[in-house]
């Protein structure tokens, strides 16, 4: 009788063990589909909220153009500009064509910016951007080297031309060739419009970068001379102008060397001279006056002080 109660509560506890494991797989179940649950919100939470690529606006961008919006578009610059260090300092380089779209504006404007005594940055990108760019960080420079006394370093100049671009994350259209000399050397860098740097011993921006960039890696060569580097520059520059529709104009050069005051070389080389020009010699009295009208207005006329002189035009 012993033997078969034994039996029975051992039949019993398998049937419970059973039952149990039973139970137990039905909470796990339970506990990994809420589990996953909660990781599938989650997750969806972090890839809407932390990061990742949304591609919501393009499907709203594709209905608004579909409805005659007209989208806005990237805007299309040109330049060339080009740094290069030589044996005693830097030589920068840069077209001197600015344009609006398919139109030329300028012929002969100035793309390299003084920052400081020792340090110049050619400007390719938005004009305007470009300018106020560069004058922002000149007038800081100028505040540090009055509060520390020293010459102004590249790096220096590097690192505030970069957070001003990182901080307003590529809106300000302005891609930067920098070049200086100060206690450590001669240096360049290229600052792109987001903010990133790198510092090579010779460097190209803007449209016609790469037919300048063809020339330098072709011809550089380290512990060049003054004349050998301003000769780089100046075919780089032509190569930019004659191969690039953004570019054009003449060639403008500074050359920054240690111990000595910058050297500005202002159309440097103009290659594209008009070989005509149309003269008027008209004499005086060819048009002839078909009529005349004389208009005496009320009032008063002012009389002038001897200040009050009217200006010459």
């Amino acid at each position: 009788m012993v033997f078969f109660f034994f039996f029975f509560q051992a039949e019993d506890g398998i049937r419970d063990a059973q039952e149990s494991r039973g139970l137990g797989d039905v909470y796990k179940r339970q506990v990994s589909t809420q589990s996953t649950g909660i990781f599938k919100s989650r997750g969806m939470e972090l890839s809407r909220n932390l990061g990742g690529f949304s591609f919501d606006n393009c499907a709203r961008n594709q209905f608004l153009g579909q409805n005659g919006v007209k989208l806005p578009k990237y805007r299309k610059t040109g330049t060339t500009i080009v740094g290069v260090c030589y044996k005693d300092g830097v030589v920068l380089g840069a077209d001197t064509r600015a344009t609006g779209d398919t139109t030329v504006c300028d012929k002969n404007c100035e793309k390299i910016h003084y920052l400081a005594p020792n340090i110049y940055c050619c400007g390719a990108g938005t004009a305007a951007d470009t300018e106020k760019t560069t004058e922002i960080i000149a007038g800081q420079l100028h505040l540090h080297r009055m509060s520390t006394g020293r010459q102004s370093r590249v790096v220096t100049s590097k690192t505030m031309l970069s957070d001003m671009l990182f901080r307003y994350q590529g809106h300000v259209s302005a891609a930067l060739v920098l070049g200086g000399v100060d206690i450590n050397g001669p240096h360049i860098y290229t600052i792109y419009p987001h903010g990133s740097t790198d510092n090579l011993p010779y460097a190209t921006m803007g449209s016609g970068s790469l037919a300048a960039m063809s020339v330098f890696e072709s011809r550089y060569k380290d512990d060049m001379d003054l004349e050998e580097a301003k000769l780089l520059v100046r075919d780089a520059i032509r190569a930019g102008i004659f191969n690039d529709l953004g570019s054009g104009g003449n060639v403008d050069l500074t050359v920054i060397a240690k111990g000595q005051p910058a050297e500005i070389l202002r159309n440097y080389e103009t290659p594209n001279e008009r070989p005509y020009r149309r003269t008027y010699n008209f004499a005086p009295g060819a048009t002839p006056i078909l009529s005349e009208r004389v208009e005496v207005l009320e009032g008063q006329t002012p009389e002038l002080d001897d200040g009050d002189a009217p200006m010459d035009i």
